[in-house]
């Protein structure tokens, strides 16, 4: 049996060079495809796609994406990725998992032959901008933190160059009753997620002033005792992480409050197990010492929709399709609520894309919102 089972394979290798068999591909070439058939690509969408994407190619609701015009290997890719298991939508993997390559082919060649879809929604979605809406907000917050978010009065926090992922948390604590409530917290339940964040935002995105050194504790005696502080708060207080405040440039008095309230009312483990530890005058040198440290706004919110969305266009501008290397959709009038879920998609490690995760990953939902909106309000092309 071992005799008759190796011979079996050495005939099927000698049959696979025999002048009947097609060679291998040269190294760099793509293997040519059959040519594809528009009209059963038609057929096709006809029986299963036109309820959601129509036979022109338009989305039928919002957040299902119009498919008129896209890039045919885009759509090849992605009907692939549905029938693999690496997009999620439970109608389009059962679809896909039925259909042939040739089924596949025909498709994408017909939605990307026909006319681009220029809906009165596209036409209508109007750019937001999260820093105008954040700054509208913050006039609320002006009495207590200042106009641009520099705090005038002792035992008030800064807001100005804060890092914008720990300004919503900070909020959320409020809301939770995790700190101590004060005045102007009875607005903070009003505000949606994408206020949170965009009055975040803006207040991370202006520049920290520096201050004189408080009456109180001693800027060079605090120095080595932040030296623990500086493996989650930066070098000097500036923070480097989203989601971890900057020190520096911190109302000093405010600065001894919080590290106090870390051994009762904030739950922060770290924080506590360090604080504990410390003595009244310890506690006002280190405050004293990240008080008249420089700091510096971690954000660009004025421009940050404009350079993100010129960082999109290295890939997404219509002359990408010259590059065959580079698949990827054409988003230019794309329906705004799919560009959302898909930006969302991408940032949550949710679709599989290494590149468009780490671009994608820092930025809030209000960000998002407003890149989508940005690419739904143009023209499709």
């Amino acid at each position: 049996m071992r005799r008759v089972t190796l011979g079996s394979v050495l005939s099927v290798e000698l049959l696979g060079c025999g002048e009947k068999q097609a060679p291998p591909p040269a190294k760099g070439q793509v293997e040519k495809q059959p040519a594809a058939d528009i009209g059963a690509g038609k057929a096709f969408a006809e029986r299963e796609c036109k309820g959601c994407h129509g036979l022109e190619g338009g989305g039928a609701a919002p957040a299902i994406p119009h498919l008129a015009a896209q890039r045919e290997a885009y759509l090849l890719g992605a009907l692939k990725a549905y029938k693999e298991g690496k997009r999620t939508h439970a109608a389009l993997r059962e679809i896909a998992s039925h259909m042939t390559d040739a089924d596949a082919r025909n498709l994408a060649a017909y939605y990307a032959s026909l006319p681009p879809i220029q809906p009165a929604a596209a036409r209508d979605a109007k750019p937001a901008s999260p820093y105008e809406r954040g700054k509208s907000l913050a006039a609320h917050c002006v009495k207590c933190h200042n106009e641009d978010g520099n705090s005038k009065t002792a035992g008030i926090p800064n807001l100005a160059g804060q890092q914008p992922q720990y300004l919503v948390i900070a909020i959320q604590e409020y809301l939770k009753k995790e700190r101590k409530a004060a005045p102007m917290h009875a607005l903070l339940p009003g505000l949606s997620r994408l206020d949170m964040e965009s009055l975040a935002l803006y207040f991370s995105s202006q520049t920290p002033a520096e201050r004189a050194a408080p009456p109180f504790g001693d800027p060079k005696a605090g120095e080595p005792l932040s030296a623990v502080c500086g493996g989650c708060h930066g070098s000097h207080g500036v923070s480097t992480d989203s989601a971890t405040p900057s020190l520096a440039s911190q109302d000093a008095r405010y600065l001894v409050g919080a590290i106090k309230a870390y051994r009762t009312t904030r739950k922060r483990e770290n924080m506590r197990l360090y604080v504990t530890g410390l003595g009244e005058k310890e506690i006002e040198n280190i405050a004293a010492f990240y008080s008249v440290q420089k700091s510096r706004a971690p954000e660009k919110g004025q421009t940050i929709v404009q350079e993100l969305t010129e960082k999109c266009e290295r890939c997404h501008a219509p002359s990408a399709a010259e590059n065959p290397a580079m698949i990827v959709p054409k988003i230019h009038g794309q329906d705004r609520d799919y560009l959302i879920m898909a930006l969302r998609a991408y940032r949550d490690d949710r679709r599989e894309s290494t590149m468009m995760h780490k671009m994608s990953l820092p930025y809030s939902d209000a960000i998002i919102e407003s890149i989508a909106a940005q690419y739904a309000s143009q023209p499709a092309k």
